[in-house]
Formats: structure tokens, sequence, C-alpha cells
């Protein structure tokens, strides 16, 4: 009989109409429906014990009680990635994870953070390994606490472990949506080098990569072996003028709320003093009495094509509305590069000493828009404004004065430089003593992130001073010497500086009892202690608060803060008999000025035929506090171009006044406490012939006190309850929304994970494969305060992000000799918009919009010229499909939702490996 095997992964992302399972199945079934006359076995061999992903205990089967993928070397080659974050793209139970797409902003926090985000929990909520052990998080702080992508040496991986389970028990904290272990190489022998290159069809983000590996030594002959593998990559930076699909979501007829008010040339806005003062007056522009507070003299004509004249947009009918989708970056430039180290000594035949250093560096280049400014001008520096006497009003404020709101075009896009540094050191010592496999290491693990504004930030003060005696000119081409001040007056500074160091000390050891009916009775023990720190500088520029569109916070300062973390954990692995097997484990953590946390699991696992196994878990997690969500400095930032209820009413729904994009300030909190986690898994893994592998397993999990902060379209849609949040000035106009870490509410999630996969069959016409692995979400929604009602982000974009209802990765493979083919499927399905646009008529909500499902189809074959010598080339996103139309108010990007989409179009690459020993 055929031994159950875990199914492997080519990785997945997908989602759910009714009928996109169906059709991947039917897909998968008459593609590989071949008789299966020409297997060959392969010879039965002495099986070697291995640790997994999710237990401490060495064993011999794969399979445990806990649902765990696997990703191989060969998997990630088919798929033509470079990146660990292009890897984790393509795994379905990765929802919502953070992107360079997602890091298209100006001025928001943690750019450059690229992460993976199991069962849509957060960020902060998977634990991401490399060879069993923690990396520093990304340094930056702000609302999600991880490690960057960018950190993983991808050219080193040699498999990737995905437990999607929770694993506080084994892990301790940050483990509650799951686990990812990135396996590097650990005793290679030969020269290897690659190369790589790609480029779009319609141009821009191009890449091209090169990788030597190397290492000597046979450990079980020479008794060591050192290797190592350097990797380094570029990928050029794609912009919206780049790409048809841009224009053709009609994005100003469609989203013209949310776009912006600051233009060139320059809108004015007045105040309500003054508008009623020159109503009064009859004072027209083209003919027309003025009825906005926001008005501009170039209307109709405006300036396109950035400037446009949308009287349904936020410059409303009397000033202009600027399209920055029309002036932004769609997927940045990087530079990025990694070398990996490793050397293991076979001290005697039961002791090994290894040791391994990791360093990494990846440069990201953000251009965003232009600057926007907000400036105050005397209202007679205005010709067509001159004579209206407007500093008589002598109610306002600052009589005469009013407010600009122009676009620094001439001082061009506003870029900035995110570098995010790792390095890591680990030395330890694993064999065996008195009947014990041990292992114990040292870890030393650092992060830097380096921020610097390189252009397109100025001066405020100098711009100001320079619009105030003319040689800016907010409505038209400046002078020659305005030109040559705001050159002078360009920011290039590191404003900036943040650091995270982790030191661990961590030691297990596990060895059999006795034994039992179906094999060993084995316990393992094991204990952590982990130092943590975190420094944040901000540069004194940033400080000084004169940096335009990059504004100092209040009260604003440097952090320097660490912590002790100590945890101790045993498991005990009982196969009870040939067909039941339990695995029990606890875990108990203390975290300074925080408190601890116990957490248990319980696994089971039946087994009663070769073809059939069922297995099911049990248990509790906790997720700390980061150190950001306690120690972070306020931040600044704004929201997307949302209404504000109370403004909108006074002002008969006019968009142009009452939408804006709203100042937010985000604050930690000292006291917050570990978030607490429930949840279990049942499965199935069916094997009714060597040829096919069937699993699905049920998942469920519940948070509760959850850390969070009210997400701002919530606090502006429910202003009776969180009105206190949002705090305004004398004329009723929103100052900024506070946000502020609370332990809150809860979140429950729960899904389906299905796994279908044909192993290799040899036929007269080659050799065949196929795998499918999908996630089709239950159930997904968030409780915002104890007592309130669950709302659903499930099939629904709620707030900062939705989880599609199902979600795949189809992958088929033919060889025949030398040649082999892929072809490969990544799917997403439709779901309910956000629809959070007010219609400037009557105040109601728009039309809604369902985004259509996003399916990817990629292609790839390769060629190997002897045994040293493998060709591959490859195209992703064969049919060239766009990113559906989407409404959402959350990104900066706007028209589609950058978390999952692609805007590159179809991408052809081609690779070539030659290894030698």
């Amino acid at each position: 009989m055929s031994k159950l095997v875990s199914p492997s992964l080519d990785t997945s992302s997908f989602s759910f109409s009714r009928h996109a399972i169906s059709q991947a199945v039917l897909l998968l079934m008459a593609i590989t429906a071949v008789p299966a006359f020409a297997q060959t076995s392969s010879d039965s061999k002495p099986l070697a014990r291995v640790e997994i992903t999710g237990s401490a205990i060495k064993r011999v089967d794969s399979e445990s009680a806990l649902p765990v993928q696997l990703i191989t070397r060969e998997d990630i080659q088919k798929l033509g990635v470079t990146t660990a974050a292009e890897l984790m793209a393509k795994v379905s139970a990765n929802i919502g994870g953070l992107t360079d797409g997602i890091s298209i902003n100006v001025g928001g926090d943690q750019r450059g953070f690229n992460s993976v985000n199991l069962r849509g929990l957060g960020t902060s909520s998977t634990l991401v390994l490399l060879n069993g052990r923690r990396m520093a998080n990304f340094a930056s702080p702000g609302d999600d606490a991880g490690v960057d992508l960018n950190n993983i040496p991808a050219a080193a991986i040699e498999r990737v472990e995905i437990l999607l389970d929770g694993a506080s028990a084994l892990y301790g904290t940050d483990a509650i949506g799951g686990v990812i272990n990135f396996i590097t190489r650990k005793d290679y022998q030969g020269v290897e080098a690659s190369a790589y290159a790609g480029r779009t069809q319609e141009g821009g983000a191009e890449k091209r990569s090169f990788t030597l590996a190397g290492g000597i030594g046979d450990l079980s002959k020479d008794g060591y072996n050192v290797f190592a593998v350097f990797d380094q990559q570029h990928t050029g930076s794609l912009f919206t003028s780049q790409r048809k699909f841009i224009p053709e979501l009609k994005i100003p007829e469609r989203l013209g709320h949310l776009l912006s008010g600051y233009t060139d040339p320059a809108n004015i806005r007045l105040t309500s003093n003054q508008l009623d003062y020159l109503q009064e007056q009859g004072f027209k522009i083209n003919g027309k009495p003025i009825e906005n507070r926001l008005i501009n003299f170039s209307i109709p004509t405006c300036k396109p094509a950035a400037n446009l004249y949308l009287p349904a947009g936020t410059g409303g009918a009397d000033a202009c509305t600027y399209d920055y989708m029309g002036d932004t970056e769609l997927y940045p430039k990087s530079d990025k590069s990694s070398l990996l180290s490793r050397a293991v000594f076979q001290l005697n035949p039961e002791h090994q000493l290894y040791a391994e250093a990791t360093w990494s560096k990846a440069k990201t280049y953000y251009v965003g828009s232009s600057a926007r400014v907000t400036g105050y001008v005397d209202y007679r520096l205005i010709p067509q404004l001159a004579n209206t006497n407007l500093h008589t009003l002598t109610d306002d404020e600052y009589p005469g004065e009013v407010t600009l709101r122009m676009r620094l075009k001439e001082a061009g896009n506003r870029t900035s430089e995110l570098t995010s540094e790792a390095q890591r050191f680990v030395v330890g010592l694993t064999g065996t003593l008195a009947g014990w496999d041990y292992d114990v290491g040292v870890n030393q693990s650092r992060n830097v992130v380096r921020d610097r504004d390189t252009h397109g930030y100025v001066l405020y003060n100098e711009l100001m001073d320079g619009i105030e005696d003319g040689l800016i000119n907010p409505f038209g081409p400046s002078s020659a010497a305005g030109i040559k001040l705001l050159n002078s007056l360009q920011v290039n500074d590191e404003v900036r500086y943040a650091r995270g160091t982790m030191t661990s000390v961590d030691f297990k050891a596990a060895r059999p009892l006795m034994r039992l009916d179906g094999g060993d009775l084995s316990l393992a023990v094991g204990a952590e202690w982990r130092r943590e720190r975190s420094i944040f500088t901000p540069s004194a520029l940033l400080m000084s608060d004169n940096i335009n569109n990059d504004f100092a916070p209040e009260g604003g300062t440097g952090t320097a803060d660490s912590r002790t973390v100590e945890g101790i954990y045993t498991e005990l692995l009982a196969p009870l008999s040939k067909q039941w097997e339990a695995q029990l484990s606890l875990r108990h953590d203390r975290y300074q000025g925080v408190g601890g946390a116990s957490s248990p699991k319980v696994g089971l696992r039946y087994q009663p035929s070769q073809e059939l196994l069922f297995r099911a878990s049990v248990g509790r997690g906790f997720r700390a506090p980061s150190m950001s969500d306690l120690y972070r400095p306020t931040q600044y930032s704004s929201t997307a171009t949302l209404p504000d209820p109370v403004y909108c009413k006074d002002n008969d729904n006019d968009l142009s006044v009452c939408a804006d994009s709203w100042d937010t300030r985000r604050y930690s909190n000292a006291n917050l406490k570990p978030e607490r986690s429930q949840q279990h898994t049942v499965g199935v893994i069916f094997e009714p012939v060597r040829a096919w592998t069937f699993s699905l397993d049920y998942w469920n999990i519940k948070r509760s006190n959850l850390i969070s902060e009210i997400g701002d379209d919530v606090i502006l849609g429910n202003l009776d309850k969180y009105g206190d949040l949002v705090h305004r000035d004398e004329d009723k106009y929103i100052d900024y929304i506070e946000l502020r870490k609370e332990n809150r509410g809860s979140q429950i999630a729960s899904g389906l994970d299905l796994a279908i996969e044909m192993h290799g069959i040899n036929t007269s016409w080659g050799k065949i494969s196929a795998r499918m692995l999908g996630t089709y979400m239950l159930n997904s929604k968030l409780q915002t305060n104890p007592g309130d009602p669950y709302v659903s982000n499930l099939g629904k974009f709620v707030t900062e992000g939705v989880v599609q209802r199902w979600r795949h990765r189809l992958s088929m493979s033919w060889e025949h000799g030398a040649l082999g083919l892929n072809l490969g499927n990544t799917y997403f399905s439709g779901y309910q918009d956000q629809n959070s646009a007010i219609n400037i008529d009557d105040g109601s909500i728009v039309a809604a919009n369902r985004v259509k499902a996003y399916s990817l189809w990629d292609l790839s074959a390769s060629y190997a010229l002897g045994k040293n010598l493998n060709l591959r080339a490859g195209i992703q996103n064969l049919l060239n499909t766009t990113p559906p139309f989407s409404n959402q108010a959350n990104f900066f990007i706007s028209g589609y939702d950058p978390s999952y989409t692609d805007p590159r179009g179809r991408f052809f690459y081609v690779s070539a490996q030659y290894s030698f020993k």
C-alpha cells in the first residue's frame, strides 16, 4: 500500500466564486487523468528522523497532528520568483501581507516593510523563522511588527515549511496565525552560479539578479562543511504613465472623491465669511457666481493632464481637482543584496558545532506625487482678488488672509530612499548526549532602517517666504530666481533612523522515555532567554518641523527601549498505538513590563489505514504587545480622502468643502496587555492510490483582548459613539483624528484548507504532476469593542482590507527527458467593494461596486543541458490581466487594491544555472 505524504507547495494566493473551486479541480483532474501504468517504485531505504515545524521532537513520519505545507527549492524555481515576498504572495493562506505596492505613499510609516499575514489576522500574528530561530523585527516603529521578508536570503532557501496552526505552545508570542519557517541549505559542496533577467511587455519594472554559491567539505567524510551564498538583485520602477490600464480605470470620472484638492495652479480656499461677502458682492469666475469656498481662476481649463475640472471631484464646481494617479509610481525601484554563510564541524560522532552568518540589505526608492502645500497669503497678492477688500472682514481670525492649496510641481515628485539592513549571527552545538537529542544556540540579530527624504521635500518656512516675496508663483511658472530658490530648499536628509536588536540563548532536548504500542513515548523540553532593544532617532531637521509634507509630531522625540523575555516549554509525543498518536505541549513566557502567559496545546492523529489519516488539535495562544505598540513616538499621518458627516451636514453635502484627507495622530500605549487566542483544527488526508493525495482541514481561531486602533472610517461613520476621538477647531473643522492603541474587542476567523496533489506519474509521453492548494474562508469578522456587534470583512472591503472567500494556487508540470513545462494559476475571488463615497447631491452612499475575481496564469519551460547547466524561460501573467477596478479609499494608490494585485502586466524572464562539483 502507498504511504501518505504531505502535499508540498507550489504556493498559493486565491479567491472564490461559486464555480472557481469546481473549475480548478476539474482542470486538475482533466489534465492529469492518465493511466498510471508506467509508475516506478522507489527502492526501500531507511528513513531518517527529522524535525518538522511545529514540534521539537524528531520523527520518521512527516505527517503530524498539525497541518504543515511544504515549498521546495524546485517549486520556487518553477514559479520564477526571486524574493521571499514574491514567494509568499503565492500562498493562499497569506491574506493582506504588506507589499511594495502598499508602501507606495507619501508620509506613511513602515515603508519598505514586506510581510506575511497568515489567515488575515495581522502581520504581528504570524511568526517568521529562519532555520527554526527568530530574527529581529523590522525596526521602524509602526502599526505592524514582524520580520521584513527583504531580510530573508531567498537564494539560499532549500525549503519553506508553513505551519497553518497556532504555535504559541512551542514558539511563544506572534504565532497565533501560524509559522513560516525558511530553511536554508545546510551541507552544500561545489560551486553554483545563476543569473536571471526579466522585463515587462509595456516597459518598466525590469528585473535582473545574480547568485553565486560555493561550499567545501563533506561532513560525513571530512568532518566539516563550509558554504556561502551571495545574491544581488535589481528591480526597476514602474510609473502610472507606463500602464494603459490606469486611464482605462477612469479614475477621475469614477473616483473624483478620492483625488486631491491641492492643484497646480493652486486652489484658493476662502473662509465662510469671505465666501458670504464675495457672494453678496456678486463676485464671479468666468461669468458665473461662485458657490463654494474652494475656487480657482483657471477653471474650466485648469492644467491637464493631472489638474482637471471635475465638478463632482474634491475641487468642486468652482475649482480644480488633482489626479495624482497620473503623477505617481506603481512599483518602486529597488536594489537588494544578501549573503548567507554556514559552517558545520563534526566534533565527534555525537556532536556538531555550527555557525551561521546572514547579512542582507534592501534599498527601495519610493516616488510619490509632487508635494502638496498649504500656504497662507494676503489676498492682495492675487490680482483677481486684489480689489475685493477682504481685509475688512474683521470676524476672521486673520482678516485678509486666504489659504492656498497648491501642488508644488516645480519641486519635482516626492522621493524617499528606504534602506532595511539586517545581520544575524548564530553559534550552536547539536548532537546526542546521554540519550537526549539536544540543540543549544546563541542568536544575535539586528535590523536597521534608514528613511531618507531625497527630493521633492522642501523647507516650509523658506517656501512661504518665497511665495510672499513673489519669487515662487502658486498660479503659474515661477521665475528663474524662484526655481533657483526651490532648488536650494530641497531636503536631502536621513530623517528617521531605527535599530532593533535581539539577543537570545535557546536550548532544547528530546529523548524517548519508553516503548508504547505505536512507538517511542518521547519527551522534549526547552527554554529561551531573549533581550529585545529598539532605538528610534529622528533627525534634527525633522524635529525642527520645517519639512513640507514631513512634519514632526508635537512632542515627538527619539526613543530607546528594551525588555527581557523568558520562556520554557515541554512537549510529549505519545504513539498510543499503530493508529493513534497524541501530541501535548505547554509553554510559559514572561515579558518584562507586560506579564506572563501560558499556552497549552493538544494534538491527535488517527490513521486507521495507510490510505486514510485524521488529525485534530486544540490550543491557546497569545501575542505580547510589540515594542512599537508600547513605546513608539506619536506619529502624524492622514486618512484617505473621506467625508466628515458633521461638516457635510453644515455645508449642504458639498464634497469640495466637507471631504478631505484628514490629519491623524497615532499613539502607543505602555499599559497594553497580551492578546489571547483560542484555536482548533480538524482535518483528513486521503490517498486512495499512490498517484493521488487529498487533504481537507477545518480551522477556527478567536482572538480576544485585541491590540488595535479604531479605523478612521469607522470613527467618522459612528460619530455618536466615537465623536470624542475627532478633535475639531472652533469652526467645527477637523483638526485631527485620534488613533490610540488599546486592548479592545475580538476577532474570529475560520475556514477550510484544501489540497489536491497528483504525484509524478511516468507515462510513455512524459512524467506529469499537478497540485492545487486553496483556502475557503467561512468566517472573518472583527469586534471593535466588547459588546459591539461583529463586523465582517469576509468578501467585503472594510477599513483596511478584504478577506476574499476563496484563494488558490494551481500548478501542473510535465517532464520528458531534459525538457520540462509548468503551468500555474493564482486566483482571488471577487468581493463587495468598500463603497464609502458619499453622493455630493444628497449625501447618500454611491452605487455599490463589486470587485471582479482576479486570476493570473504563468507558464515556464526548462531544459537541462547535461548535468551542470539548466535553462529556464517563463511568462508571468500570461494573459496580461490587469488589476480589477476598486473604489477602496484605504491605500494611497487608487482605482485598484495594491495589496494583492500586480500592476506590472505580462512579464517575461529567462534564467540560467550552472553548477559543478
